[in-house]
């Protein structure tokens, strides 16, 4: 998200914003919250329409989910965690009534552990590892980590910073390719004696460019089962710095999109802000630009869709610094360069599989603060894509490609996302009480047939402001939709609604104001068919302590559940049932270290929240990739020591490799794998 433009030299202690530390909010999402992004639709919230059903069907015992404003900060109490060395396992979940999980990942749930416990806690029976740390070699010949002498042509060979989505994609015979996105950088972890942004050097700056972006490696099993990093011609990296990006779709070529180095307007250098992502079906990988506001000088007299709907002035009219990447590169000043920003914001599919390759960025899939996209071939082979804007009050949608790939995704290609319809999600309270749905919904057209579905916008407008056009059509207000999956057995897709701190009331589809927590949603395409324009939604989870009367488990009994606050990312396994879910923001909302939890989909345990695992303090977990056959979980933890007043010298976390070891800490890639009983 985003802070001030005035950008605070160094988060003060103590002090937070909305449901984060001032650290996270000012280098994670450059302090959106103190922003004014506009563009936001008139149609009732989603807590409006969840009220309304949740009242209609008495689903929270009669309680009533939105009479509380902002429910209880308690944690249900129960045995913190031990402290566990590399390979440990937490303590169980008080009451844990046994196993749970599924085939291949059976495990027992930990209990919940303090947000300053700085350890990566896992299940007994589980060990970790760290695959691959910042600054660690990816492209041969790249030196060592080395945090005393950092440059950006160092950087742009090494693992960059901040870790988020993440691909574990098999090659055969041992091998593996993990692929890794690099959200943004924390610069106070990152250079030995900063005091502010503002400070930073030539070199330090360009060197935090390079760390953005992605990173391939080439992975090898090891003898004792765990996966090991081995050199590879395959090993690249995408940098904020210097890898060009080709421009497709609709609006390639548009006058929205030429600069003076780029008169084409197809070729683009960089990416940045990339947050979550997916697999396509064939083999590629999306990656979201999210928060790309943050990098850019603003300019008051600029194009307002862009000052204002995505954040470049303050509430109060100011202009920001981003984070002087201007003093490096004129392209980062809006003023100087206004269609740059313009080239941010996309989605990016990157094919890991030929270090060759150009990476792209698809325009028709439309331009705001994507989370990520996840696929899906619908029945008559068309792709099918789900995507959020992780933005309060911002929205959900989906493209649904033109032409059409074979059965299971064979013979697909990149092209296949150049051109399609664009929707935005409107949800309602109208339900039926005889089903176990809670309302029902409507994908709205923004694009249609290579036109604009949007009165009053052109083609490229739509595509390039993509947040007006959704606003001008009534699409619906959401509690920062961030990840979205549909699940691979039944086509059901799942919403991670991670919180909304500042709603001051409620509308369609979020159960509560001032939602601290966040929820989860369960949505049917009608008829089964993704390609369609209506479905039905339902909540799945209604996160918090569950001894909060707010919340919802999808009817299982709150005292058997493991707390969960602001879920981020949800994944499924392959080949096995259930739905893991990732959060980003419990330390601020419930005093606990953010987890990996299991939740089942069906049956008598349908919304059982199981802990599996907590990242160490000041981390968040993200990217969960899930290998039940293998008994791995993967995770990126990503800023651990993320806590304010925190800097090198001054550390909160020495994760991966405990105290001694290093003098800051450094975000990771790690293995956690069933090795015991």
């Amino acid at each position: 998200m985003s802070l001030s433009p005035s950008r605070t030299p160094l988060p003060m202690a103590g002090h937070t914003r909305g449901n984060r530390s001032a650290a996270t909010c000012h280098f994670k999402c450059g302090d959106a919250c103190l922003k004014a992004e506009g563009s936001t639709s008139t149609s009732p919230s989603f807590a409006a329409v969840a009220e309304a059903s949740l009242s209609r069907r008495n689903l929270l015992l009669g309680l009533g989910v939105v009479a509380v404003a902002a429910g209880s900060s308690a944690v249900t109490a129960q045995p913190a965690a031990a402290a566990p060395g590399k390979g440990a396992g937490g303590g169980p979940a008080a009451g844990a009534p046994g196993t749970v999980g599924p085939k291949g990942l059976a495990f027992t749930p930990i209990a919940s552990v303090a947000s300053t416990v700085d350890e990566l806690t896992v299940p007994q029976g589980y060990t970790w590892k760290p695959l691959i740390s910042w600054g660690d070699p990816v492209v041969q010949g790249a030196p060592a980590f080395d945090l005393d002498r950092q440059s950006p042509e160092a950087q742009e060979k090494q693992f960059g910073y901040n870790c988020d989505y993440l691909a574990i994609l098999p090659q055969g015979r041992g091998k593996a390719l993990l692929v890794s996105n690099h959200e943004y950088t924390n610069e106070n972890l990152m250079y030995p004696g900063f005091t502010s942004e503002e400070a930073l050097t030539p070199a330090q700056l360009r060197t935090s460019i390079a760390a953005h972006g992605l990173s391939v490696v080439q992975l090898r099993r090891g003898k004792d089962g765990f996966w090991e990093v081995e050199p590879s011609k395959l090993g690249r990296r995408f940098t904020g710095l210097s890898t060009e990006f080709e421009l497709r779709g609709p609006v390639a070529g548009s006058d929205l999109l030429k600069t003076a180095k780029d008169p084409s307007g197809r070729r683009v250098v960089g990416t940045l802000n990339n947050c979550a992502g997916g697999t396509t079906p064939w083999g590629t990988v999306l990656s979201g630009e999210e928060n790309f506001d943050q990098y850019f000088r603003g300019d008051a007299a600029g194009d307002p869709r862009n000052r204002d709907t995505y954040g470049l002035v303050d509430k109060d009219g100011k202009v920001g610094n981003g984070r002087y990447w201007y003093k490096v590169d004129d392209r980062f000043d809006v003023a100087k360069t206004p269609n740059e920003i313009n080239r941010f914001g996309w989605i990016v599919e990157v094919d890991p599989r030929d270090p060759r390759s150009t990476p792209v960025k698809h325009t028709a899939m439309g331009r705001f603060k994507h989370e990520g996209a996840t696929t899906i071939v619908a029945r008559k082979g068309n792709v099918v894509a789900y995507m959020g804007d992780d933005t309060a009050n911002q929205h959900l949608y989906k493209f649904v490609s033109r032409d059409r790939v074979g059965g299971g995704g064979k013979g697909g290609r990149s092209e296949v996302l150049d051109a399609g319809d664009l929707y935005v999600a409107k949800f309602s309270a109208e339900g039926d009480v005889t089903t176990d749905r809670d309302g029902t919904g409507e994908w709205i057209p923004l694009t249609k047939d290579g036109q604009s579905a949007v009165p009053g916008m052109s083609l490229e407008e739509v595509l390039v402001f993509t947040r007006a056009a959704a606003a001008k059509v009534g699409a619906t207000p959401m509690d920062r939709p961030e990840d979205v999956e549909p699940d691979p057995r039944t086509g059901y897709v799942y919403v991670a609604c991670t919180n909304n701190s500042s709603r001051k009331a409620a509308g369609p589809a979020n159960p509560r104001t001032a939602n601290k927590y966040g929820h989860v949603i369960e949505l049917r395409e009608s008829g089964d068919d993704a390609t369609g324009t209506r479905f039905d939604w339902s909540l799945l989870l209604v996160c918090g302590d569950p001894a909060d009367p707010t919340t919802y488990f999808s009817g299982f009994p709150a005292d058997k559940v493991s707390p969960i606050s602001c879920p981020d990312n949800v994944a499924f396994d392959k080949d096995q049932p259930g739905l893991w879910v990732s959060t980003d923001g419990a330390p601020s909302s419930i005093k606990r270290n953010d987890a990996l939890h299991f939740v089942p989909l069906t049956g008598p345990e349908r919304g059982r929240v199981s802990q599996f695992l907590a990242v160490p303090t000041g981390a968040e977990t993200c990217g969960p990739w899930i290998d039940a056959a293998d008994g791995s979980v993967f995770v990126n933890v990503q800023h651990p020591g993320e806590v304010d007043g925190a800097v090198v010298d001054r550390p909160a976390s020495r994760f991966p490799y405990g105290a001694g070891s290093q003098r800051t800490p450094r975000p990771s890639t790690v293995q956690v794998r069933r090795t015991g009983k």
